[in-house]
């Protein structure tokens, strides 16, 4: 059987130019929905691939319109491919069912691997050469030095709650202990 999802991303957007490609690609069944693409939670998509069998063939009008990432996209394919279920693309006419359409989304998947290996080591590389001139990564802290003397300065009456002074410096409690810990007074 042949399976057709069709996304568009707002409401404002018609699926009709996709549904009518996907009926000539020959689809029995299509399932539309208007979501963006960065949704993880699709129940249109999540409901067409609970339906599809061994045998059956989800055809699509475009890449983009299945998946979020290049990533999603061939952890997806290759997920179908186990159940025994074709993949196709119309824009891009890439067939899964044929050795030829395996073979160039292979070739895609690997050249998303090879992105994610160039982004961890710029990402890397980025991190050491800031380290050397002196840079820590990370969030500033909520409570500068002074704040944490001044904060430790109160805590020194008893009638003052670390509660209110959390309050004062509007922070956590949370946040005033681990602050006050970061210079060793856990007052």
């Amino acid at each position: 059987m042949i399976i057709g999802y069709a996304r568009v991303s707002t409401s404002d957007q018609n699926p009709e130019l996709q549904v009518d490609a996907l009926e000539r690609a020959g689809a029995e069944q299509i399932f539309q929905e208007k979501f963006t693409g960065s949704q993880r939670e699709r129940p249109e998509l999540s409901q067409c691939l609970r339906m599809l069998r061994k045998g059956d063939v989800l055809v699509v009008w475009k890449l983009d319109r299945l998946a979020r990432s290049l990533k999603d996209l061939v952890v997806l394919v290759e997920e179908l491919h186990e159940r025994g279920v074709g993949f196709k693309s119309l824009t891009e006419s890439i067939d899964t069912t044929s050795s030829g359409g395996r073979l160039v989304f292979h070739i895609f998947g690997a050249l998303a691997e090879f992105e994610r290996d160039l982004i961890r080591e710029r990402t890397t590389a980025g991190l050491q050469a800031a380290r050397a001139r002196g840079r820590k990564g990370g969030r500033k802290p909520s409570m500068s030095d002074s704040d944490i003397k001044k904060a430790i300065a109160m805590l020194s009456d008893p009638r003052i709650t670390k509660k209110e002074v959390a309050e004062h410096f509007d922070v956590s409690r949370t946040t005033l202990n681990s602050s006050l810990k970061r210079v060793g007074s856990a007052s």
